[in-house]
């Protein structure tokens, strides 16, 4: 240590899947929750089942659109080398060096097996930024300035705009669309809400299709990176080889349940709307009008004068 903090690393190094961000989207989201639940007891009957389940269902659904904005894990990827740890030096380490591909970035990881190797902890986790109030390029210098190991260098030297290999293009840019479709799908997101609780139940549930639809066309513009070459990352005979992370997979599930829910809510508006308004509390109770006066009272004043 040196005055209290890691040579080369005067400040604070990033997580790669869970940053400030997604915890202060996560705790909000949580907020709304949790006042929901200390209105439930004031509902009553199977209306507090169904309230329960549309509250629910709805923070979740707006909750993932906005966290997997933040999270690095759309691409993940882990390879297990022999490698050289610094740059004029021959000693070679046994580590696990992880790529992980986020929309605003890539995270590069370094593990050392074991973790104590050259006289030197071997556990590194760095982020290069390429959002549009980012640059990658100078990101990457800091890390030649600050004596990175040379296979984190190695990796993040692939995503350079200066690299023959284009990733830096190709992921920069679908990026920045998946993250512009998945803000549309926020928004409507937002509106279904509000048609649901105007109500316009039908209008609602063609909102969740649209919202569903931009999810999913956030997930092919993360996708259209596969359809081109991509560079090796290859250290000695080990290949760095990547596949979708759980962010991309968690989205398309989400994206799945609201077409189901969209297509589900359509439905029972054409073919059984009671039972639609049943689940959203709109069911009139038509008891009452049927209800026939079994007693009558009459005043015997209007009566007897024959009114």
């Amino acid at each position: 240590l040196f005055d209290g903090v890691y040579p080369f690393y005067p400040q604070q190094r990033k997580v790669f899947v869970f940053d400030v961000s997604t915890i202060i989207v996560i705790v909000v989201f949580l907020t709304f929750a949790c006042s929901f639940l200390l209105i439930i007891p004031g509902i009553r009957g199977r209306a507090r089942i169904y309230w329960t389940l549309r509250v629910l269902l709805s923070l979740v659904v707006g909750v993932v659109i906005v966290v997997v904005q933040f999270t690095g894990d759309w691409e993940t990827g882990w390879v297990k080398a022999n490698t050289s740890y610094k740059s004029f030096s021959r000693a070679l380490v046994n580590v696990d060096v992880g790529l992980h591909v986020g929309l605003a970035g890539v995270n590069v990881t370094l593990m050392g097996n074991p973790v104590n190797q050259v006289n030197e902890t071997i556990d590194y986790n760095e982020h290069f930024a390429w959002s549009f109030n980012a640059d990658y390029d100078q990101s990457y210098s800091e890390g030649l300035e600050r004596g990175l190991p040379s296979p984190i260098l190695y990796v993040a030297e692939k995503f350079t705009t200066q690299s023959p290999c284009s990733m830096h293009r190709q992921y920069r840019i679908s990026s920045h669309y998946a993250s512009a479709t998945l803000w549309v799908a926020f928004c409507t997101w937002l509106i279904s809400n509000i048609l649901f609780s105007m109500p316009v139940l039908v209008y609602g549930g063609y909102m969740l299709l649209v919202t569903g639809a931009f999810m999913i066309f956030s997930l092919l513009s993360f996708s259209t990176v596969k359809n081109s070459l991509m560079c090796p990352i290859q250290f000695g005979t080990a290949v760095l080889r990547t596949g979708y992370g759980g962010s991309f997979w968690l989205m398309l599930v989400i994206g799945l349940l609201c077409f189901v829910a969209g297509i589900t809510v359509v439905a029972l508006h054409y073919f059984n709307l009671d039972l639609l308004k049943t689940f959203f509390d709109l069911h009139e109770d038509k008891a009452e009008e049927y209800q026939e006066m079994t007693e009558v009272y009459v005043n015997p004043h209007f009566v007897n004068k024959g009114l």
